[in-house]
Order: C-alpha cells, then sequence, then structure tokens
C-alpha cells in the first residue's frame, strides 16, 4: 500500500488532467445532462478565470491566468499547445431552468472554492432557519455531485482500452485545431 505522500505525488496529475478535460467537454458539449445521466438539463461555461501551468523542466513551470469576464481563451489554448494542463477553473454550472452555480475547481486538490448558490429565501424566524439549512445543504449537494459525476466519467474513460487510440486522440486533436 502507498503512503499519502508517495500516492499524492504518483497522482497529482490526475486533478490537472480531469480540469483540461472539463473545459475540452465544455468546448465539445454544451449539455452535459446526457453525460451524468441527469434528467434536467446541466450545462457547463467557463467562468471568469482560469489558471494553467507547464512545467518546462528543471524545476521551472510557466504560469499562465486568464481573468475577466469577456477574456479570450485564446492564449489558454496556446498554453495548452506548449504542454500546459489547466491547474484552476472557475466555472458556471447551469442545472434546469433557474439554478445558476459559480464556483472555481483546483486540479491539485479538488478544493472547490467560492462557491455561490442560487439563491434561498430568507427568514428572520427561528422555526424556518433549518429548513434554509437543509435547503442549502441540498443545493450543496447538488453542485458536487455534479463535479463527482463527471469525474467519474474522466476517470472511467481514462483508464479505457480506448482512452489513447480515442480520447487523448480527441483532446489533441481539439487542442491543435
Amino acid at each position: 500500500m502507498l503512503d499519502i505522500a508517495t500516492a499524492y505525488n504518483k497522482y497529482i496529475f490526475l486533478g490537472n488532467e480531469f480540469l483540461t478535460w472539463i473545459w475540452f467537454l465544455i468546448e465539445r458539449e454544451k449539455d452535459i445532462a446526457a453525460i451524468i445521466e441527469s434528467k434536467e438539463p446541466v450545462s457547463l461555461e467557463i467562468g471568469n478565470s482560469i489558471v494553467l501551468e507547464n512545467n518546462l523542466g528543471d524545476k521551472a513551470t510557466e504560469k499562465i491566468s486568464i481573468k475577466g469576464d469577456k477574456a479570450g481563451l485564446e492564449e489558454g489554448t496556446t498554453a495548452l499547445r506548449k504542454g500546459a494542463f489547466v491547474t484552476e477553473l472557475n466555472l458556471l454550472c447551469k442545472m434546469g431552468e433557474e439554478e445558476e452555480y459559480k464556483f472555481t475547481i483546483k486540479g491539485e486538490s479538488f478544493n472547490i472554492t467560492g462557491l455561490k448558490t442560487p439563491s434561498t429565501q430568507t427568514t428572520k424566524s427561528e422555526d424556518e432557519l433549518e429548513g434554509m439549512i437543509l435547503e442549502k445543504a441540498y443545493l450543496l449537494l447538488k453542485v458536487t455531485q455534479v463535479i463527482d459525476t463527471l469525474f467519474l466519467k474522466y476517470i472511467e474513460q481514462r483508464i479505457s482500452d480506448d482512452w489513447k487510440s480515442e480520447g487523448l486522440q480527441d483532446i489533441n486533436t481539439w487542442i491543435h485545431g
């Protein structure tokens, strides 16, 4: 059995590959409901920031940050062509007709930060406080289930026999246009 530090160092690439795969998925699929087997429409969009890193060897790393609501992703695509991976990705997730979530995922740790869920009703009554907390917990669960399911689908594809001939080839075709 691997100790935690060894396992961490051995599989650290998975989170960054996953975020790069999500970007690829967003560019290819507008509605990801079929991929995650959801009954309601689910879509993802790149939010207002994306961070890429390219290991240049000799412990040198090139970091590319793209920020802004209307920022173009051409620089990010160029970085991918040079061998970079997405290390941090801000996403906008829409579920159903009205639910909209905004959050950032970090590839190294899978931490979800800055999560903004759809607004919920506010109350000053202590009797309704428990219901509000449960509703907020439910909304958090919904968005984490989408990310967990996407990660499961990515891992299933990544370990399949077809990964090098199909999955990886599709991503390379997308990157090199």
